[in-house]
């Protein structure tokens, strides 16, 4: 298939489209299903839940956030807090086996690229029906809870509501109120911040109950591409994540808990976000390693997350500090979807599921779903979907979120690739951030891009990889290259069909000595772990 010009703008989504096989046409029957949805609620989809209007919900986001899936509101209780996390009703409008659901199911999830998204649902829902804008009706799933002083969830309800978003916050508008306290953003938002202010209150609760039942928390770096013309890039830069980012994280956590409690409770299956722990072997093999760094790694052959955390607890303050935590990470599998009754490790929470995105994903439609059948008084075997269909489900949505990501960083590749090429010969500082059999790759400082410095041109010594400490050892020299190292480093080539930067060393480290250490730590973005 010929798609156009090689180095057009935006070819590259158009590459990743198809390489990864992700539909991004909406079939006929499709648009022909979403013509019959407006720009406004009926009135009648409105009777019979609870009116919520007048209650100052908010959604808070990212600046560039288009399909807002939750809004949240909080107000003091003697005991705490009663806390609302609200979320777009897209079940009303999707049922089970009509066009839009076949296609929503196929699709898996909404697909974001830089500056492009491939939605899950038709434009007329992702972003305008079931979105949750600012002074519109909309219709909404509703968990309402409890929290105690402690961060405690004590009590928990569900129902189905209609409600009218008092804002549309962004995540740095919050912080600013909340964090900086910034008088003139504190007064345009007068109004919602007695709310807000309870928000920061009810957060603070829920982050120490996290830390208390041992939840990790990483702090890995993640970046944002800033475009110029013609869809060139201008810059990366680092994407700092404040305290509004963790207060919305909390909250969704939070009701994610209670929802799993809730279909557990009225013995309705659904699908879990299960996180297992590490394998046996891979639990070894870091404490081992660990152990050589002055280093402990309690809890046995299974440690929960909270040991995992007084790793991270002995380490901090170290200059390897970033490595230790890459290594925690990588003993780690990848969260999935699945009906097996299994909890989530990173979240040290027995049971798990997803219901705050489902304009962007599809196993929490199914949740919603599930909470609908429960709150019409459905019984467990009356549920339209069986345990066995839930794990084909289950797997199926588990391959359409890897995909989305493979897709993604392979766009992002490509972008980097184009950055680079009128780069190649110029000199650049860089931290080794991962060690290979092959050689070890590089992050660029200030430009946050990677390249491989090959084995093959690190001179005449043989150099043998030691997996366990993530570093090259040279058999004559001892000269060793690990995670941390500082080096400086060449742009040799650029591949952009092979998506590879190739870098050259301009001067080799000196051979090894008693007592040299050189070895600050910078952190790789880790692998993604889902909440």
């Amino acid at each position: 298939e010929v798609l156009g010009e090689h180095m057009a703008p935006g070819m590259e989504i158009e590459v990743a489209i198809r390489a990864f096989d992700i539909p991004s046409e909406w079939p006929q029957e499709v648009l022909e299903e979403v013509k019959r949805f407006g720009e406004e609620v009926p009135e009648k989809a409105k009777k019979g839940r609870v009116d919520l209007r007048s209650i100052p919900l908010v959604t808070i986001d990212g600046e560039d956030a288009r399909d807002f899936d939750d809004a949240v509101y909080c107000t003091p209780t003697p005991k705490g807090w009663r806390l609302l996390v609200a979320i777009a009703d897209v079940s009303h409008y999707v049922q089970p086996d009509c066009a839009l659901d076949q296609e929503a199911l196929k699709r898996g999830n909404s697909v974001y690229f830089p500056q492009q998204v491939i939605p899950m649902l038709p434009e007329v829902l992702s972003n305008g029906l079931c979105s949750l804008n600012p002074q519109v009706d909309r219709l909404c799933m509703v968990c309402e809870m409890l929290v105690n002083r402690d961060g405690k969830v004590i009590r928990s309800k569900f129902y189905q509501g209609v409600m009218r978003s008092h804002a549309r916050l962004t995540y740095n508008e919050v912080a600013a109120m909340l964090v900086e306290k910034e008088p003139g953003v504190r007064a345009r938002y007068q109004d919602l911040l007695p709310h807000l202010e309870e928000l920061y209150a009810v957060y603070q609760a829920l982050r120490k109950q996290r830390e208390l039942r041992g939840a990790m928390d990483f702090d890995t770096d993640e970046y944002k591409i800033v475009f110029g013309k013609g869809r060139k890039i201008e810059r990366l830069e680092r994407v700092i994540r404040n305290d509004a980012h963790k207060l919305i994280e909390e909250c969704m956590i939070a009701a994610n808990a209670a929802t799993a409690r809730f279909l557990d409770r009225n013995k309705i299956p659904y699908l879990r976000r299960i996180h297992d722990g590490p394998n046996a072997e891979k639990v070894a093999d870091v404490r081992q390693y660990l152990a050589e760094l002055g280093l402990k790694l309690p809890g046995g052959a299974k440690p929960k997350s909270g040991d995992f955390m007084q790793v991270l607890k002995q380490a901090q303050g170290r200059p390897d500090f970033h490595l230790i935590q890459m290594l925690l990470l990588r003993t780690l599998p990848q969260a999935v979807y699945s009906p097996e009754k299994k909890g989530h490790f990173g979240l040290a929470l027995d049971a798990y599921t997803h219901y705050t995105s489902p304009i962007r994903r599809y196993p929490d439609l199914l949740t919603h779903r599930a909470i609908r059948h429960v709150l019409e008084g459905g019984s467990s075997e009356e549920f339209l979907y069986s345990v066995p269909q839930l794990k084909t489900l289950g797997e199926h949505c588990s391959t359409t979120e890897r995909r989305a990501d493979e897709a993604t960083w392979d766009v992002i590749a490509w972008l980097k690739c184009e950055y680079m090429r009128d780069k190649v010969g110029e000199e650049f500082e860089g931290v080794i951030s991962a060690v290979t059999s092959f050689g070890f790759f590089v992050e660029l400082k200030e430009i946050y891009v990677e390249g491989l410095v090959h084995i093959s041109t690190l001179g005449q010594d043989f150099y043998h990889f030691d997996p366990m400490r993530h570093c090259l050892v040279g058999e004559r020299t001892h000269v060793t290259y690990r995670i941390g190292d500082v080096v400086t480093v060449k742009v040799a080539r650029v591949d952009l069909d092979e998506r590879k930067i190739d870098l050259d060393l301009v001067s080799p480290l000196a051979p090894a000595k008693p007592q040299q250490a050189k070895r600050r730590s910078r952190r790789r973005r880790a692998k993604k772990q889902a909440a």
